[in-house]
């Protein structure tokens, strides 16, 4: 989880770019933009569309900086914010388990207790 939170913190694109992120983000709709850009009918787990939408990413930016003429800025700005959304989605699922797993005592330590 930390590897795909460190990776997208740490890219480094222009500043309007991302202010239109920011603002896109409360708009984000995965089952719409996932299918899209990775062409299922359901939205896979954030542990599946992250590494998939990272290269996409990664693609759209190489022809930003290569001033491709296929680069479209609306299409990348929409690749960004689900990499965003689907990386706070994966974020929070792992917060969610790690609770979970401190509310609940390993099974080992029940039974050793006498309880399972």
């Amino acid at each position: 989880m930390t590897q795909y939170q460190d990776t997208v913190n740490g890219l480094s694109r222009p500043r309007l770019l991302l202010e239109a992120v920011r603002h896109a983000l409360g708009e984000y709709n995965r089952e719409r933009v996932l299918r899209r850009f990775l062409g299922t009918i359901a939205a896979p787990r954030p542990q599946r569309t992250v590494p998939a939408l990272l290269a996409v990413e990664e693609m759209m930016d190489d022809a930003r900086r290569s001033n491709d003429a296929s680069y479209s800025p609306a299409r990348h700005i929409e690749a960004l914010t689900a990499l965003i959304g689907e990386t706070r989605l994966l974020t929070a699922e792992a917060a969610r388990e790690a609770a979970d797993a401190r509310d609940c005592p390993p099974a080992r330590a029940s039974r050793a207790a006498g309880l399972g």
